[in-house]
């Protein structure tokens, strides 16, 4: 038998499941404009529009290159954080300039770490029942799992695109970044199985750089390296029409998408 994805043409399924995709999130709508802490986020991301125009900047992913990295280096430079990061900092000295998280699970277990970081802090707004105020500091998104693209406006909605370094490098495109530079994105896991499955963490974490990371007893979702592939390369194509530049640092990174970098060439 035939299936509908078999009989229509691709342009004509893309069109149904986005409209369908929208649909499911009109239920949404009126929160994620008109909640007061929408309200006085989307004001508070309108400040950091062009902020660091024709700067550059980093973005750590957490893999486990991050141990043959030296990241001393960043101290003084413009940063983005990830998730967890912030178990790096006691080693470090220094913090992140901003902090990024929208995975719902990471948010749920790490709220009250993640309401007392320092640095403005940028979180999906679907994960807002996590905290009981607004914190300083703090700016929830409007992201959504659907609707593929690469935005240019962060007040509005914003594509998850699988990863939260696709959302990080739609923020550094927000903000102004000429060339952003990513470090940690190895793009490649040893734990397997289909994406987006929740599982529990038996043991030590081998996929992020450090073993506490997911470590025994957390619960994560399994990534999805083909979707978070059609964000990075959203985020290459609208780089590149804006005459900027995203390159990828990472010390054996399985990625492709981007221009490979020598990290150390860059200081």
């Amino acid at each position: 038998m035939q299936t509908i994805e078999s009989i229509l043409p691709s342009p004509i399924l893309q069109s149904a499941k986005n409209t369908y995709d929208a649909f499911r999130r009109l239920p949404q709508l009126p929160d994620a404009y008109l909640h007061p802490w929408r309200r006085e986020s989307i004001n508070r991301i309108k400040a950091f529009k062009d902020v660091h125009k024709g700067k550059r900047t980093f973005i750590i992913g957490n893999g486990p290159s991050l141990k043959q990295t030296d990241l001393t280096k960043l101290k003084n430079e413009f940063t983005f954080g990830l998730n967890r990061v912030y178990l790096l900092f006691p080693e470090l000295g220094f913090t992140t300039t901003y902090f990024v998280s929208i995975n719902d699970l990471v948010i749920e277990q790490c709220a009250d770490e993640i309401a007392t970081l320092s640095m403005p802090k940028f979180v999906a707004w679907h994960s807002n029942r996590h905290f009981k105020t607004l914190p300083a500091d703090m700016m929830f998104l409007y992201t959504t799992y659907t609707g593929p693209k690469f935005s240019r406006d962060m007040t509005g909605r914003v594509w998850e695109g699988a990863t939260v370094t696709n959302v990080a490098l739609q923020l550094a495109f927000y903000m102004g970044f000429q060339q952003v530079i990513l470090i940690g994105v190895d793009h490649n896991f040893t734990s397997k199985g289909d994406a987006n499955k929740t599982v529990v963490s038996t043991g030590d974490d081998l996929n992020h750089f450090s073993a506490n990371y997911f470590g025994k007893g957390f619960r994560w979702q399994l990534p999805d390296l083909d979707t978070s592939e059609i964000g990075y390369q959203k985020a290459r194509d609208a780089y590149r029409k804006a005459g900027r530049e995203v390159l990828d640092a990472t010390i054996g990174g399985k990625l492709t998408i981007f221009p490979k970098v020598d990290y150390n060439s860059l200081f």
